[in-house]
């Protein structure tokens, strides 16, 4: 058995350059030269040509987006054959996102998957698809996304240190009661309805004449246990896999928010990758999102299956134009300001 504590002479240096040095140590000894030197040009060539890399989610295994960018990771794996080594850290074991984002911009992580969230910080006009009833699902959101538009966000994007490799797909929110069914709008009004930390969400509640909560979305569960909270929101996936459909059996199908995520790599790891290998990732990133998606539809589908089985009451909203009117005040906001007016009119102007 080799004393690896030979190789602190070579700080930083991978355990596999260490290993092969002591080896060929042996082999000098027992005279064979030729043989050492051989082991050592290896060694060294195996050392170099790995490039260990972090990613970052904030979902468990088996979650949509987990899976997606296992099949990113392999992708990548596959076409550079070796060369860059990629581990995930899934279920925000490095952190919540606020602090995954300035890891990726330190360098401290190179691949992640955010919401739009930090996103929309960067490129204002990406707060325009967190916007209520703007769109009529996934696919007609996608329809901008994956087209110049969403193009033209990646570049801002990009600016700020963040280069986007796929557009993931969020899902359609929507609310759920513990208390009474809800059927139409009216049945929300003086509901105390959790919502995320976001300027819009609390607009919109107050809107739609509910008090908007803010509680942190692992409490929401406590919130309905403890009747702090009467509603919340959220996607079929998420209302199933928290078990929030336990407590709260009651769910008004608006999709009142269809938002999108991204998967992104660090400006800094895009920097010192060739031509060839930015097409590398880039290919591997729409594979991903294309995959993502799917798995996205499968699953939702049968979460709205076994959270039905388990008595939940679906209400399907016939005529959404009560609410689009209740949101004029919101999007008159954003229809005035710079940041968003383009993007808001060219998504309106195509409805």
């Amino acid at each position: 058995m080799f004393n690896l504590t030979g190789c602190s002479g070579f700080p930083g240096r991978p355990l596999l350059f260490c290993a092969t040095y002591l080896l060929a140590k042996v082999f000098m000894r027992a005279g064979s030269w030729s043989f050492a030197l051989t082991i050592l040009c290896l060694g060294n060539l195996a050392a170099e040509a790995q490039t260990p890399l972090r990613a970052w989610n904030t979902h468990p295994d088996g979650y949509p987006v987990t899976e997606a960018m296992k099949s990113f990771i392999q992708e990548v794996d596959a076409a550079t054959k070796g060369k860059y080594k990629i581990e995930l850290f899934s279920n925000a074991v490095l952190g919540d996102q606020g602090k995954a984002v300035a890891m990726l911009k330190a360098g401290e992580i190179d691949v992640a998957e955010f919401n739009s969230a930090p996103l929309s910080e960067a490129a204002p006009g990406l707060k325009a698809f967190n916007l209520p009833f703007l769109f009529h699902d996934s696919a007609h959101m996608f329809r901008y996304l994956d087209g110049e538009m969403g193009t033209r966000l990646a570049e801002t994007l990009k600016a700020s240190g963040y280069v986007v490799l796929g557009w993931y797909d969020g899902g359609a929110r929507s609310f759920y009661c513990a208390n009474k069914p809800v059927t139409k709008r009216d049945d929300l009004v003086g509901q105390r309805i959790r919502v995320q930390q976001s300027e819009v969400y609390i607009e919109m509640v107050k809107l739609l004449g509910a008090t908007p909560v803010v509680v942190p979305y692992k409490e929401v569960l406590d919130g309905f246990q403890k009747g702090t909270i009467d509603c919340a929101e959220g996607n079929m996936a998420s209302y199933e896999a928290t078990g929030h459909y336990k407590v709260a059996k009651y769910m008004l199908l608006d999709s009142h928010m269809i938002s999108p995520e991204a998967l992104v790599v660090s400006s800094k790891l895009w920097d010192r990758l060739s031509a060839e290998e930015r097409t590398v990732f880039q290919k591997a990133g729409k594979k991903s999102a294309v995959l993502m998606r799917e798995l996205w539809e499968k699953r939702s589908i049968a979460a709205r299956a076994a959270v039905a089985k388990d008595g939940v009451q679906f209400a399907n909203v016939q005529d959404f134009s009560p609410y689009i009117r209740k949101m004029s005040p919101l999007y008159t906001k954003y229809m005035t300001d710079p940041a968003t007016r383009a993007e808001l009119f060219a998504i309106v102007g195509n409805q």
